[in-house]
């Protein structure tokens, strides 16, 4: 029955998760259950085409990306696919009606990782942002309000702005990897050779700016999803912090991260405040 493949292909998507991204699966299990599952669907899809630009270098990764996109156009026109990530996705896809235009943005952005290294205007680099992450929080937000499109409307613009803290945060975290492992630079109108303080301090003010936006939206999504992505955004905002004291130098040198006793205090402290109707 096709009911047994599905289950097998969104147990595939849990466990993408889970060995990809601990932090991320952790705040994924404080989500309800009734949408916990499609949230692993949509991080299933996202980082296997994200593993394709960034990862399978001994391989031709413009015909793994075309074979990719071309599957996945035809998982969700046809409602299955044999490859179990593309079949969680397009069930998602599918039951949201999620459009394709977010679906094609992201892959818009995520084909530029295989041919563009640098980013010199704001114009260019707030469209790969909006297509790397914005439309990801806007997919995620269509599963959390379930059909409510005027509750939709109201939270779109935050999504989007808590997508971009996360992103842009990931890009500072991994300054080391991408310059030096990917030769790409995403931030317009700044030298990492050379990156200073003042530098350093002005994409953390943006980082920030789009963080406030974003909690104004978590305060008023639904129950099911409040606490999850609370979680989220108190593990970024932690990240940010960490950032915002390493020297710039050894930004570039090192890959901040949130060790897992610091993890388990923030997941108390999220809860907490959840409890007491504090966020």
């Amino acid at each position: 029955m096709k009911s047994i493949f599905d289950n097998v292909s969104f147990d595939c998507s849990v466990k993408v998760t889970k060995a990809y991204s601990t932090s991320f699966s952790s705040a994924v299990k404080m989500l309800a259950p009734s949408i916990r599952q499609d949230i692993y669907n949509i991080y299933g899809f996202v980082r296997f085409a994200d593993e394709i630009v960034d990862s399978f270098h001994d391989y031709d990764k413009e015909a793994l990306f075309s074979q990719f996109e071309n599957d996945l156009s035809l998982a969700i026109a046809q409602k299955i696919s044999l490859n179990p990530i593309l079949n969680s996705f397009q069930h998602t896809v599918n039951k949201y009606n999620i459009p394709m235009e977010m679906v094609n943005s992201f892959m818009k952005s995520m084909r530029l990782d295989l041919s563009k290294s640098v980013y010199t205007t704001v114009e260019e680099y707030n469209e790969y942002i909006y297509g790397s992450a914005d439309v990801v929080g806007l997919m995620c937000l269509k599963v959390f309000v379930n059909g409510d499109d005027a509750k939709y409307e109201e939270l779109k613009h935050s999504a989007m702005r808590l997508g971009s803290a996360f992103q842009k945060v990931n890009f500072l975290r991994d300054l080391k990897a991408d310059f030096e492992d990917l030769s790409r630079t995403y931030f317009p109108n700044t030298d990492l050779t050379r990156l200073d303080e003042a530098s350093k301090q002005q994409i953390i003010g943006e980082i920030q700016a789009d963080f406030d936006a974003g909690f104004e939206g978590i305060q008023n999504l639904p129950l099911e999803a409040k606490f999850g992505v609370y979680t989220a955004y108190i593990y970024y905002k932690k990240l940010l912090s960490k950032l915002k004291k390493t020297p710039s130098l050894e930004i570039k040198n090192t890959r901040i991260r949130v060790p897992n006793y610091q993890k388990a205090s923030l997941l108390a402290r999220c809860y907490l405040n959840y409890r007491l109707n504090i966020l």
